[in-house]
């Protein structure tokens, strides 16, 4: 395992720019993969592309909506969680807010405004939501949909202990530095899959909100 990375170059492009490359370039057209086991999210990756084929025909798919709460401070910032160990899926990781989506949940962004207020506190009048990043899968069979937005500041946070250990925030210019995007590799049912992560200080960020962290940087960074 490579030694944490604390690069935090300025980002190449400014805070200003980065919501509005993200509007033009992010919508809310929810994709229908979301909820078809048939389609399955490109990874980028062909061993998690593989990994990703079989689990839809072996179980259930389990649909999914995060936010991507990007705080608007001089420097931004990314809002991030550390799950509570005690739970089922993903104890102890570092998450954005969300989770499954529920049946009451009018849209999958709904769903995520929910889960960021009963995880974190954050409420809805400090959230600008700016679209859907890409779909993506993971291991335990979710498909996470992503909403980027932008966080106004001045928010007070509500850690609910059942679900949170711990909120933070990390620079955005940390996150979208590639030197800061380390590649590691594991294997699933003889495949080798790859995947990211980006170790911040004493926060190990890694699986899927690296990857979803990578998909974002490639979706605004790159031409």
């Amino acid at each position: 395992m490579n030694e944490p990375m604390l690069k935090t170059e300025p980002a190449a492009i400014s805070s200003v720019e980065f919501f509005d490359r993200a509007r033009a370039r992010l919508h809310f057209d929810v994709p229908p993969g979301l909820f078809d086991p048939n389609i399955v999210p490109p990874s980028g990756d062909a061993g998690t592309d593989r990994m990703l084929e079989i689990l839809a025909r072996e179980q259930p798919i389990r649909p999914a909506a995060v936010l991507i709460p990007v705080v608007d401070h001089p420097q931004p910032t990314v809002l991030l969680t550390q799950r509570s160990a005690h739970l089922n899926d993903h104890a102890g990781q570092i998450s954005f807010p969300g989770g499954k989506i529920d049946a009451t949940d009018a849209t999958p962004l709904d769903a995520a405004l929910r889960e960021a207020l009963e995880e974190v506190g954050l409420t809805r009048e400090f959230i600008d939501p700016v679209g859907y990043l890409d779909l993506y899968g993971t291991s335990f069979g979710f498909r996470i949909l992503p909403t980027v937005a932008r966080v106004r500041p001045g928010f007070k946070l509500r850690i609910n202990e059942a679900e949170v250990d711990d909120a933070f925030e990390v620079p955005l210019a940390f996150l979208m530095n590639p030197d800061n995007h380390q590649v590691h590799s594991k294997e699933f049912r003889g495949i080798v899959r790859s995947y990211y992560a980006m170790p911040f200080a004493e926060r190990y960020i890694w699986g899927a909100t690296a990857g979803i962290l990578r998909v974002l940087y490639e979706r605004i960074y790159l031409p």
